[in-house]
């Protein structure tokens, strides 16, 4: 709270929001000494420099304290006209902090405002139905703040009632890009109406020497080659697979594990194994990992398919492994693989 009135009280000195009111007040204090003076009797304290400022602002304001009044008819007349003017000032200020207020969500519904964010998540693109799918999957970190920008055709807010920044403009421009402050970005996802459109956004981008993590959905993954003209860091994901883009902002280079483990022949291939007898996902893991350097991901039992279960999951005969290997890993290699860890194991209890 006290944040938001500091940036309040800026924007309406910037916006020159207080100067009628002050007007209004300085005028009507100027007006009434002089009046007070006249009317008064000499002599009174209510006139004295010291008061006659403690109690025109406990008058104008409507407080009155009591401790200083004034004594003659016209006295209270000059005290009324005070009292007045105090509201006056008090009813110009509200309005005009209202239509302040009112503007700047305005401006904030039609992204024209710049933001003032970092260290945040911007989605540079909006396509119906798609981009609230990717918000919703980032909105699983309830730490992320995320900003959306959009073309000038979608003329408001597409997403009002989730808590996303807006801004709307030309996304190949600097200019729009510094209102979403994508140079301040922690990830910046491109996902634009076609691949070349998303090569000229990537310029603009990399234009800014942004430090964020750059991710673009693309159509045709051939023209990835295209984008590492502009950067090398710039991490390429297929269009079709919102989920997979959503995992790339969020864990940067987690897509590579994916394709390494698709390709074949990289630093390790996928391989399945069926367990000639009753063990646990635990003794399989450090029996494959010790013996053969291979890392079991997953597991298919008679009832469900465990990916990465607590190692003392029990596993019946029959259940299917699913590992990452150099190598295919036998039955036989892996029965002898647990029964060497399991003497060992014995071994160190004696």
């Amino acid at each position: 709270m006290p944040v938001f009135l500091i940036r309040l009280i800026r924007r309406a000195l910037g916006s020159r929001v207080g100067v009628p009111p002050l007007a209004v007040i300085l005028v009507v204090f100027a007006t009434s000494w002089p009046l007070m003076l006249l009317a008064e009797p000499s002599g009174s304290e209510l006139v004295t420099p010291s008061n006659f400022w403690w109690w025109f602002v406990v008058t104008a304001s409507t407080v009155g304290y009591g401790d200083f009044y004034p004594e003659t008819t016209w006295g209270h007349v000059v005290g009324g006209y005070v009292i007045v003017g105090g509201i006056a000032t008090l009813t110009t200020l509200f309005a005009q902090l209202a239509s302040m207020i009112e503007k700047r969500r305005g401006r904030r519904m039609h992204g024209s405002g710049r933001l003032e964010v970092a260290d945040h998540i911007v989605v540079l693109g909006y396509t119906p139905g798609r981009t609230e799918r990717i918000l919703d999957e980032l909105h699983s970190d309830a730490s992320l703040r995320l900003v959306l920008a959009a073309w000038p055709e979608v003329e408001t807010n597409p997403l009002p009632e989730r808590t996303v920044e807006f801004v709307r403009g030309d996304l190949t421009t600097e200019s729009v890009l510094r209102r979403a402050c994508v140079h301040h970005a922690r990830a910046v996802l491109i996902d634009a109406r076609d691949d070349n459109e998303a090569l000229a956004v990537a310029v603009t981008v990399d234009h800014l020497q942004s430090s964020a993590h750059v991710v673009v959905a693309l159509r045709d993954l051939d023209r990835a080659k295209h984008f590492r003209y502009v950067s090398e860091t710039i991490h390429c994901v297929q269009w079709h697979n919102p989920h997979m883009l959503t995992e790339e902002l969020q864990d940067p280079g987690i897509t590579q594990v994916y394709e390494e483990l698709m390709t074949h022949g990289g630093n390790g291939n996928t391989y399945s194994l069926r367990l000639p007898g009753t063990t646990t996902f635990g003794d399989c893991q450090t029996a494959l990992g010790r013996k053969h350097n291979a890392t079991v991901l997953a597991v298919r039992t008679p009832d469900d398919l465990l990916v990465s279960p607590s190692w003392d999951t029990a596993l019946p005969a029959g259940s299917v492994l699913y590992f990452v290997s150099r190598h295919r890993i036998s039955a036989e290699q892996l029965t002898a693989a647990l029964q060497k860890e399991h003497g060992e194991r014995a071994g160190a209890r004696r």
